[in-house]
């Protein structure tokens, strides 16, 4: 609930609207209980133990790459469903990252990620989602200062509930965190870019493209049979012109799949001259995909190709190596008992 949903959830208890903005303070300290929220009336906190629940997430499981600092953080409602998600906290020289999930499961079906392996659950709530932050941060014992919406699903799925996640995270009496502080990933639904340009012109925008031609890519991701890749990447043009943010393409290195020459050379064409960075990512090997990630060094060679044709381009750097790192792994193997 924001702010305001809070109030008026206050008023309809009989309480002043001042105790709602309490509560969503509380809230957003990460409290696991009412009765920790000590500046509400005994009898106030009574009432809510009666009336209502917290929710968020717990985390179940943790898993911790010693070499890095990455801990892959397996959660479960508290709203009492039976489903589990995941969440990636990431150390970086500028602050820690939360990669958050929007869903269980995905239905996408992009052909290299374990998130969609067993198909579509449910959507995530804004609550849950943010419960992933704050369980993070209480697991840790650290701040989480970025976040990245690139976990299980498809944000523009589940466009209400990331928008109000958003909203709640920016709130100045909430975590109170920058719009730029936050990113959100897509496979590439043409109309919520144009809204997600409308409602968040500040919040980072990544797309997952992996390959430049539509047979290549319809292969890989069925998204692309509906949303074909240059319309994609008209949409990105118009994106980057209405908001003039630079658009992040999230291309994920699979070997012998999109790594050539070739494939290098087409991606100088389709995206030179746009305002655009791309994020190299040799993939993360799910052995129930049948896909093994392409050589660091031969990551290097393709951002230092891009680079030279003015294509601003990085490998994204390796982290929780050590675990199972790939978006709905975890959770993957825990539900098939491994």
């Amino acid at each position: 609930m924001t702010i305001e949903e809070l109030k008026q959830f206050a008023v309809a208890m009989g309480e002043k609207p001042f105790r709602g903005k309490q509560i969503f303070i509380w809230l957003n300290r990460g409290v696991q209980s009412f009765e920790e929220m000590t500046d509400l009336p005994k009898a106030l906190r009574e009432k809510l133990e009666g009336c209502a629940q917290i929710g968020g997430c717990r985390a179940i499981q943790v898993q911790e790459d010693e070499t890095d600092g990455t801990r892959k953080i397996l959660f479960e409602s508290q709203a009492g469903e039976t489903d589990t998600f995941e969440g990636v906290f990431m150390k970086y020289n500028y602050g820690n990252s939360l990669c958050v999930s929007s869903q269980v499961g995905c239905r996408m079906g992009c052909r290299f990620c374990a998130s969609g392996l067993s198909g579509l659950v449910r959507n995530l709530t804004a609550g849950e989602m943010l419960g992933q932050v704050l369980e993070a941060e209480r697991v840790t014992g650290e701040k989480v200062g970025h976040i990245v919406i690139m976990g299980m699903g498809e944000p523009f799925d589940n466009y209400e509930n990331v928008a109000q996640f958003l909203r709640l995270l920016h709130d100045e009496d909430g975590r109170n965190m920058s719009w730029r502080n936050m990113t959100v990933s897509t496979c590439g639904i043409i109309p919520m870019i144009g809204q997600f340009a409308e409602d968040f012109p500040q919040v980072n925008l990544a797309v997952s493209l992996h390959r430049l031609t539509d047979e290549g890519r319809s292969e890989i991701m069925p998204i692309n049979r509906r949303y074909p890749v240059d319309q994609l990447l008209d949409a990105a043009r118009e994106y980057t012109e209405k908001t003039h943010r630079r658009i992040t393409f999230e291309y994920a290195l699979i070997e012998g799949e999109n790594d050539s020459d070739e494939d290098v050379g087409r991606i100088i064409r389709k995206l030179g001259g746009m305002l655009c960075h791309v994020n190299l990512i040799p993939l993360n090997k799910v052995d129930e995909t049948g896909y093994d990630g392409t050589s660091r060094q031969r990551a290097r060679e393709i951002a230092g190709s891009l680079e030279a044709a003015g294509i601003p381009a990085t490998v994204r750097r390796q982290l929780g190596s050590r675990i199972d790192g790939a978006c709905g792994q975890l959770r993957w193997q825990a539900e098939a008992g491994n």
